[in-house]
């Protein structure tokens, strides 16, 4: 449509009705185009956003709210330290893509490990600020999984818990990639075997805790757990323990690192050192970007999906806002062994 729109000439606040008026389209079909429905046409769309950008629109969600009894708005908690090299990028991508059309918008609160991690749920909560939740980083009796069941609360968390009652989770198979790792570096000969593990305090720690330990058990390996440092400790901190570690008598020659970051700072722990990767020890990843393509030698990896993630969880968000129930709202992400960087089968 090529006529002038011309709505911030009267002064008012444009509204739908405003747009419906200046465009010719009706009220729904504004509403359902400013929400990037896919059953509206993409001109109409495009024409309609157009106008509404012109217009200088901005959706009353106060009067939705009132209406409703909805904020269309659904609140992520992002813990920002992360072993993932563009974790939060890959995530809210996937959250965007299952979101597209349905109206909701994503507002991200960051999560700090370190303090009240129930402040921001009791916000949530107590000011009705959004009308789902998803969490990363989950704890094996996490409190906000227990704060929001005991309100009914639609939440998906991004981790499971040892919580007996039902809840939604999307969650990585940390088993199998522990025990994929070792299997891989026990076939190159690999002898002793050392790993860094988060705080014991998240589920995905047990998990993979008893994969590497049942794995090099079987395998009858050595092994060493790195004590002093966590997943999220600094890289200082576990550059120092892994260069004290190099020096003992018996220094590992096989890692497995939990993530990119992890990886790339045991990668420089190695070379200080004076060992070659490859030659006097292998590394076995889990990845989330194509990071690991560009070093020499190739680095062993398997590819943990975080846009696949972030789509999952919002995708049974939605269903638990629409009142479905929370049982069999679960999915368990298994990994896909690349070697040398090339995909290959699934672990």
């Amino acid at each position: 449509m090529d006529r002038d729109i011309g709505l911030t000439q009267t002064g008012d606040k444009p509204t739908l009705r405003s747009l419906a008026e200046a465009t010719g389209f009706s009220v729904a079909t504004i509403s359902r185009a400013l929400a990037d429905d896919p059953r509206i046409a993409a001109k109409t769309r495009a024409t309609v956003a157009q106008a509404a950008a012109d217009a200088g629109y901005v959706p009353d969600r106060a009067a939705r709210r009132l209406r409703t009894g909805r904020t269309q708005v659904v609140t992520l908690l992002l813990n920002t330290e992360h072993e993932f090299l563009g974790f939060s990028h890959e995530f809210l991508a996937g959250m965007t893509e299952a979101l597209r059309g349905t109206g909701y918008s994503v507002n991200v609160v960051p999560d700090q490990v370190g303090e009240d991690r129930l402040a921001p749920v009791r916000n949530i909560l107590r000011n009705q600020l959004a009308d789902g939740i998803l969490f990363t980083r989950t704890e094996a009796f996490d409190p906000r999984v227990r704060l929001l069941m005991e309100a009914n609360f639609p939440f998906v968390s991004h981790g499971r818990t040892e919580f007996t009652t039902p809840h939604p989770y999307v969650d990585f198979d940390n088993e199998a990639f522990a025990r994929t790792a070792v299997e891989r570096l026990v076939a190159k000969g690999r002898t002793r075997l050392s790993m860094i593990l988060p705080e014991d305090r998240f589920t995905f720690t047990q998990h993979l805790r008893y994969g590497f330990l049942s794995a090099v058990r079987e395998a009858g390996v050595d092994y060493e757990i790195m004590e002093g440092v966590t997943l999220d400790s600094s890289s200082e901190d576990i550059v120092r323990a892994t260069r004290e570690s190099r020096l003992s008598a018996t220094p590992p020659d096989g890692y497995v690192c939990v993530g990119e970051v992890t990886a790339l700072v045991t990668l420089s722990a190695l070379y200080d050192s004076g060992a070659v990767l490859g030659r006097d020890a292998d590394i076995f990843a889990k990845r989330a970007s194509p990071i690991f393509d560009n070093i020499r030698p190739r680095i062993d990896s398997v590819f943990e999906d975080l846009r696949m993630t972030g789509h999952k969880m919002s995708e049974m968000l939605l269903h638990r806002m629409a009142g479905n129930p929370p049982d069999g709202l679960t999915h368990l992400l298994m990994p896909e062994f690349e070697q040398s960087g090339h995909p290959a089968t699934q672990g």
